[in-house]
């Protein structure tokens, strides 16, 4: 498999991009290769500069639900961009896509548009303290809702502590009001509201995450969330960036009957162009500019092509109900295949799955936290990685990212995945 292309481009990107890429995990530095520069995709394949043809299992990190370059979609975004590609100014289409979500998902009543998942989440925590007039959250360790400074804070010596800043540049100050649960442990998170009385705003979950892979919410973890916020008078915050029409066409609170006070949105509301949004209770989406005290703006939120490509997305999903029965069934034929291989080696590695959303985790432990991810063996993943990837199969360059299976994966696409897997995991 020839790469000169992108040797040749990643050399001359990490002249003039921070470590040659504009998002750290694509750079492939955690498999140790040079990252594969793509050129175009189609339906459930990507090529990269060098004429390589991979299946794909990122779709653009999850947005990619119908597969690539989708032709309604792509006749949307064309027509759309006829009359422009931005005004700074409303359009009967963001009324339209703000319609849409709240009919799809119930409690969200009011909604508002802006360019990312990460701009969503932190505008769903300013609006949460404003409602409140309180200042902390409590995040859960291993959860991922962007790069706001109040989010990359890291857990201190146990899973009740307060933490210290993840990264330079974040405050020293912030890491007072976040503070770090443990995701899957619901005593742990009782344990900080007896500890900060009357002080948290917010409490802000993946309810499946899939930043540290994919690891689902364990039977009642959600339900006790949603308890615990109610009876503290907590904004309760489900970060669907991800999961949200990804999972079930209402997101994953449709799938557990779970009715959080905010919802942030991202990925395929803008069917694969950059978009965010946050939604919940219009009581407390009120209070948001202009019509109330809580500032949040952008001259791109609510952009014409976005919401073009957005709309026609979540039209299709909407109207044709197949679709999440047809992810259902292949994902259960990809893992269940997985699975088997592993059992024919004799390998007891732990998947994960939750619809078209899955993790192979390098580890004999059960994945249910971050704690357990990390049991993980990084190097058996990253020589896996490098396998598969020579064989064509296209996987996040990290363990702890989740794998999203779309509707433009044949079965042969498949099988042919399954049978990698198999020569993969038999050459580790």
């Amino acid at each position: 498999m020839k790469t000169n292309k992108s040797t040749k481009l990643f050399n001359s990107a990490k002249k003039v991009i921070p470590g040659g890429a504009n998002s750290p995990v694509r750079a492939f530095k955690s498999v140790g290769l040079n990252p594969r520069f793509i050129q175009k995709a189609k339906g459930a394949y990507i090529w990269d500069v060098d004429g390589n043809k991979y299946i794909d299992y990122i779709g653009s990190w999850g947005p990619m639900i119908l597969g690539h370059a989708h032709p309604q979609i792509l006749k949307a975004i064309q027509q759309s961009a006829k009359n422009s590609t931005s005004f700074g100014a409303p359009t009967e289409l963001e009324v339209r896509m703000a319609e849409l979500i709240t009919k799809l998902i119930p409690s969200i009543e009011m909604v508002r548009m802006v360019n990312s998942g990460t701009e969503a989440t932190m505008s769903a925590i300013r609006l949460a303290r404003a409602y409140t007039g309180r200042d902390k959250i409590i995040k859960f360790e291993g959860c991922y809702h962007g790069h706001g400074d109040s989010f990359l804070i890291k857990v201190g010596s146990g899973a009740t502590t307060l933490g210290t800043p993840d990264s330079p540049g974040v405050p020293t100050s912030l890491a007072a009001d976040t503070l770090n649960a443990k995701f899957n442990d619901l005593n742990s998170v009782k344990q900080l509201v007896s500890e900060n009385k009357s002080e948290i705003a917010a409490i802000i979950v993946e309810p499946i995450v899939g930043n540290m892979g994919c690891v689902p919410p364990k039977p009642g973890f959600l339900e006790g969330l949603r308890s615990i916020s109610s009876r503290e008078k907590i904004v309760f915050i489900m970060d669907e960036v991800m999961t949200g029409f990804r999972v079930a066409l209402g997101g994953a609170q449709e799938l557990y009957t779970i009715k959080p006070d905010l919802t942030t949105l991202g990925k395929i509301i803008g069917g694969g162009l950059p978009v965010g949004a946050y939604g919940g209770k219009r009581e407390i989406m009120e209070i948001v500019a202009p019509s109330g005290p809580m500032y949040q703006a952008g001259t791109l939120s609510g952009n014409p092509l976005a919401m073009a490509a957005g709309y026609e997305m979540l039209s299709i999903l909407s109207k044709n109900k197949s679709i999440y029965k047809t992810l259902e069934k292949r994902s259960q034929q990809l893992v269940g295949g997985m699975r088997e291989n592993l059992r024919k080696l004799g390998l007891d590695y732990q998947i994960n799955r939750v619809g078209s959303m899955f993790t192979l985790f390098f580890t004999e432990q059960e994945v249910s936290d971050y704690d357990s991810a990390k049991t993980s063996d990084t190097a058996k993943f990253a020589a896996y990685f490098r396998g598969m990837l020579e064989r064509g199969i296209y996987l996040s360059p990290s363990q702890f990212e989740a794998a999203f299976l779309s509707l433009a994966h044949s079965e042969n696409d498949i099988e042919r995945t399954i049978r990698a897997n198999l020569v993969s995991l038999s050459s580790l």
